[in-house]
């Protein structure tokens, strides 16, 4: 070989290395670590043209439990129904993306369009025209999501703003058996007959409904918020006694809240807050069925906390059912070792973990001298830092001082276990934000 053959072969491998180099530096620059999770889960990165750029953060900014199998959807499920479901934002953002579930579906859900929107006002079906978005998931309009699991959409651009309510509409042409909801939700949604999706008048959502159904999260890229807050819990954080479309959940209050303090200048975290609670759950037990309905907070943990989007802290409020729901009396040992493999499972993901105390519930049906002394063992331990990170001490801030087995009267909803609208507002004001700064422990 010449000299200079063999220079020209020299420039022809450098520059071939460099070209490789600089695909491999572009190709990492743009990958937020965040690809489109379909339900095949082959991690194919979405191909939406209105995706948003990478600028701000993916945080939640709500969510929900998927709690069960909608009773009498069983046979035709939602065919040929537009399902529009009403949720409240934490945090505002320039993106946006959605997470549908078939949990307890038994046949594949066959989704031919969704969409995206902000609310054209409170109680309302319609949204503002110009914010209505088509929903893609890798790439197409159409998605098929098999019985069990779940479908991360691609991202789309549109401009959220923070307190606010978003439409989010899902068209089902056929059924698929048992439809995934969420029971509980205090914020009416609606229904359509036909494809509807795209419209934006709110005419033909006839019926409402008290549930959501299929959606579990709305994730948005913000510059407003650093992280996201998961709140885990029972009906107390689900919020089944509070005023329904007044987000006036203690989770509601609480991003308010944070919100507030950050804009008057508080060295705080920017954090969103996401609410996981689903009445009657437990520590340790299960519903009935397969999947089960309303999984204990063990077994959720994984897919309602760590597969948040960003999180860096949990919030968790669970035990009372525990105890009121064991036929036998309910072993305090059992509920506090249930607890801390939460912790556990959150620190080695490196998520700081606050823990709630467990309110009183004395003039409840469920009430025993025996229940009490188990919640006071609980708490006990809770206080004494042997359990979570840090404290929120529920217990204390809403119980009657005259009679600390109770709730005081105007926190108490009526039934002597559930907080009343002001209740709710008096477990987020007794929050110590401070406990939201700093990561988990270093695991030794």
């Amino acid at each position: 070989m010449t000299r200079g053959r063999g220079y020209a072969l020299l420039a022809l491998v450098v520059a071939a290395i460099v070209a490789l180099s600089t695909a491999i530096y572009v190709g990492v620059a743009s990958d937020d670590g965040l690809r489109n999770r379909n339900a095949l889960g082959d991690g194919r990165a979405p191909h939406n043209s209105a995706a948003p750029a990478s600028t701000g953060t993916w945080v939640g900014t709500w969510s929900t439990s998927p709690s069960a199998a909608e009773p009498g959807t069983e046979t035709t499920g939602m065919a040929d129904r537009s399902v529009r479901n009403v949720v409240h934002t934490s945090v505002g953002g320039t993106g946006a993306r959605v997470t549908l579930s078939n949990l307890y579906g038994q046949s594949p859900l066959n989704i031919t369009r969704a969409t995206i929107a902000v609310s054209a006002g409170s109680g309302t079906a319609a949204a503002l025209a110009d914010t209505m978005r088509q929903l893609t998931f890798g790439g197409g309009p159409t998605v098929v999501i098999p019985p069990g699991r779940q479908v991360m959409s691609d991202a789309v651009r549109v401009v959220v703003p923070h307190d606010s309510d978003v439409l989010i509409t899902t068209y089902t042409p056929t059924s698929s058996g048992p439809v995934t909801y969420h029971r509980h939700a205090r914020q009416v949604s609606y229904v359509a007959q036909g494809d509807h999706a795209q419209d934006t008048t709110g005419t033909p959502y006839t019926e409402r409904t008290g549930s959501w159904r299929y959606l579990t999260a709305l994730d948005v890229l913000s510059n407003e918020s650093d992280g996201t807050i998961v709140a885990l819990g029972d009906s107390l954080t689900d919020g089944i006694t509070s005023t329904p479309d007044t987000n006036s959940r203690w989770t509601d209050v609480l991003s308010d809240r944070l919100r507030a303090e950050i804009a008057a200048g508080r060295d705080l975290p920017r954090y969103s807050v996401v609410n996981q609670g689903i009445s009657g759950n437990q520590v340790l037990a299960d519903g009935l069925g397969r999947p089960a309905d309303n999984p204990s907070g063990l077994n959720r943990f994984g897919r309602d906390v760590m597969e948040r989007t960003n999180v860096k802290v949990v919030v968790i409020d669970l035990g009372v059912n525990d105890i009121l729901r064991n036929p036998r009396l309910a072993d305090p040992n059992a509920i506090l070792n249930g607890l801390r493999t939460m912790v556990g499972q959150a620190h080695a993901r490196g998520v700081k973990v606050v823990g709630a105390t467990l309110m009183p519930f004395y003039g409840h049906r469920g009430y025993t001298e025996a229940r009490e002394a188990v919640r006071q063992t609980i708490n006990a331990e809770i206080r004494a830092g042997r359990v979570f990170d840090a404290v929120a001490d529920f217990d204390q801030a809403l119980r009657d001082p005259y009679d600390p087995r109770r709730l005081r009267a105007d926190y108490d909803s009526g039934d002597h276990l559930h907080p009343s609208d002001k209740g709710y507002a008096r477990m987020a004001e007794s929050f110590d934000l401070e406990t939201l700064k700093g990561s988990a422990p270093a695991e030794l």
